[in-house]
């Protein structure tokens, strides 16, 4: 069967787009209880309400809801017949022009070279799945599942010892042990709260597959096993008391979503695989024509619309209290004096220059000179959307954080070697930077992860950039800045958060021991 090539590309343009910045309805409901649920002053209602900004921004602008593209997965059933080479042309033509548009950042990166291809494609990427059916229409869907998230997937092998709940065995109540584990160990670097895709059996790769699988079901649904929609249900009741909450930042929402899928195992091996999602779940499908390659349908869009741009009453009072309550204006470059006076809990707003660095600048920086002065200065976990305009200037187009564990083996070293006194990130940092902090005189920033049009907001000029060589998303860029608002988290006295989130969702875990399922 032969399709119309320009309208399938255009449809999965169409997907694509609205994928990157169109949060379901089904997953801004889900938002929406978990803002009515918060408790007023909370650090966890102010990320709720400028999470729920940074969606109305999206749409408003069309632009990408976060800036990480992630690794692209496409699931599409076809009806017999059906030229799937023809698809994956449609795909492949679709994604380059999304990332040229600046709908998506490009993310695919040589494994050994780690160079970045520029568009999206290459070996691997995107991924798509094919499967057939007896239905005379194409169904697909798409996924853009980030990085942050995607580090905090896990997989258990039963029977297995776990922190804080003991022993998991090979029956039910051993699988609730391991999702409740799952939701504990992300704490708030998948960007909580968020979703899990659970995968019972299989073997190590398609017990993954059938958790992600999970993803694509809509948030509303219901299991038809009943074993599973218990356990969903008991992990939905019980994950948001172990008190992590959004950022993890402490709050009474920690979870939106579970799903629980079931295969068969052979007798040596019993896997547990979670798929974590972040509250940024941009999961959309379309129906299409077989033959003329038009959409005929939008998936995940049933029911009502909730305007998340209403504050729920927690937000107002939050509001209101924040006005009320002192902000701490730096201006960078910064004083090691003024770091000093900052505590964990403080709400800053930075001013002035900053200088992004992820995963390849930190590593070139631990061997290298830095190619700009950076004492005083910020670092900023980030890899932004950037287009060039027609004469040659830069703009941002998304730029949240990224999540900042990943540099945990350099950050200490690195503020010391060039005398930087803040880094911006979110999820927090480990103890070699947290001593850092402390004998150097830092701090570290938590903005709210997957908040990209917030954050793009704050920056007023795009000033240059270096080691470009790295790509777009590695480079170094030098962005001017007005009130980018972030938490202090880890101060320069020996004091962290996240530390304190992660000891006390610890102790809490402990009380789900006890056998629940026999």
């Amino acid at each position: 069967m032969i399709m119309n090539l320009e309208k399938l590309q255009e449809s999965m343009y169409k997907l694509i787009v609205e994928t990157s910045t169109n949060l379901p309805k089904d997953v801004r409901r889900a938002i929406k209880v978990a803002k009515e649920r918060e408790n007023a002053g909370t650090r966890a209602a102010m990320s709720l309400d400028t999470i729920s900004n940074n969606i109305k921004m999206a749409d408003d602008q069309v632009s990408p809801i976060c800036q990480d593209t992630g690794l692209p997965t496409f699931k599409i059933k076809t009806p017999i017949a059906t030229n799937q080479l023809q698809i994956i042309e449609a795909i492949h033509k679709a994604m380059e022009q999304a990332t040229k548009d600046g709908k998506l950042r490009p993310n695919s990166v040589d494994s050994l070279t780690g160079e970045n291809s520029g568009n999206n494609l290459g070996a691997g990427t995107p991924v798509i799945k094919f499967e057939q059916w007896d239905k005379d229409y194409i169904d697909a869907r798409l996924i853009l599942k980030g990085g942050g998230c995607e580090n905090k997937n896990i997989q258990y092998s039963l029977p297995a010892e776990l922190e804080g709940l003991g022993r998991a065995g090979r029956d039910l109540d051993g699988i609730r042990k391991c999702i409740m584990h799952s939701v504990y160990q992300a704490q708030g670097q998948g960007c909580s709260a968020g979703f899990i895709g659970v995968g019972i059996g299989g073997d190590r790769s398609s017990g993954y597959d059938l958790a992600k699988a999970q993803l694509f079901r809509s948030v509303d649904d219901v299991n038809p096993n009943e074993d599973l929609r218990k356990l969903e249900d008991y992990v939905m009741e019980n994950a948001n008391e172990l008190g992590i909450g959004t950022m993890g930042f402490g709050g009474e929402t920690t979870l939106l979503g579970c799903k629980v899928g079931v295969m068969n195992r052979i007798p040596a091996s019993f896997f547990v695989s979670v798929a974590y999602n972040c509250w940024a779940f941009r999961r959309l499908g379309i129906h299409l024509h077989a033959e003329t390659g038009e959409i005929n349908e939008w998936l995940y869009q049933e029911g009502e619309l909730v305007d998340l741009s209403q504050q729920s009453q927690a937000e107002k009072e939050t509001a209101v209290a924040s006005e009320s309550s002192d902000v701490v204006t730096l201006q960078a470059p910064i004083t090691e004096e003024q770091i000093r006076k900052l505590k964990v809990g403080d709400v800053v707003q930075i001013n002035g220059r900053m200088f992004t660095g992820r995963d390849a600048i930190h590593k070139y920086l631990s061997d290298n000179d830095s190619p700009v002065d950076l004492n005083g200065q910020v670092i900023y976990h980030c890899g932004p959307v950037m287009l060039k305009d027609d004469v040659g200037n830069w703009h941002v187009k998304a730029a949240g954080p990224t999540t900042s564990i990943r540099e945990e083996p350099y950050q200490g070293d690195i503020m010391k070697k060039f005398g930087i006194r803040a880094v911006i990130g979110k999820g927090g940092m480990g103890p070699k930077t947290l001593k850092a902090l402390e004998e150097h005189g830092g701090v570290y920033l938590n903005a709210i992860g997957g908040a990209a049009q917030y954050y793009a907001d704050c920056i007023k000029s795009v000033d240059g950039v270096d080691l470009m060589n790295f790509g777009i998303p590695e480079a170094m860029w030098h962005l001017g800045v007005e009130g980018f608002t972030a938490v202090v988290t880890m101060d320069s006295h020996g004091n962290s958060l996240h530390k304190d989130i992660d000891q006390s969702s610890l102790e809490k875990l402990s009380q789900f021991k006890d056998p629940v399922f026999k």
